[in-house]
């Protein structure tokens, strides 16, 4: 079962990575293919754990089980609107 501190270590571990893949663009260098790839994957995954931590506070604000939230398919949460 996923609770919310193991979001937010999801969410700390993707944004560090996140972060060095962003430092090694801007040191001059630039990304290659897989690293521009890899980056795309975290904007999901994290876009994905947040809609995660959402669903489960939306849940106890409703007086449900947060452990009822389920990750939503990338297709849905990459169509919210920003």
């Amino acid at each position: 079962m996923v609770d919310d501190s193991d979001l937010f270590e999801r969410i700390n571990a993707l944004s560090h990575e996140e972060e060095e893949l962003y430092g090694r663009a801007a040191d001059g260098s630039g990304l290659d293919a897989d690293e521009r790839r890899r980056l795309d994957e975290i904007k999901v995954q994290l876009d994905q754990t947040y809609d995660m931590l959402h669903q489960r506070q939306g849940r106890r604000d409703a007086g449900q089980d947060p452990s009822g939230a389920s990750p939503r398919p990338i297709d849905v949460v990459e169509g919210y609107e920003q």
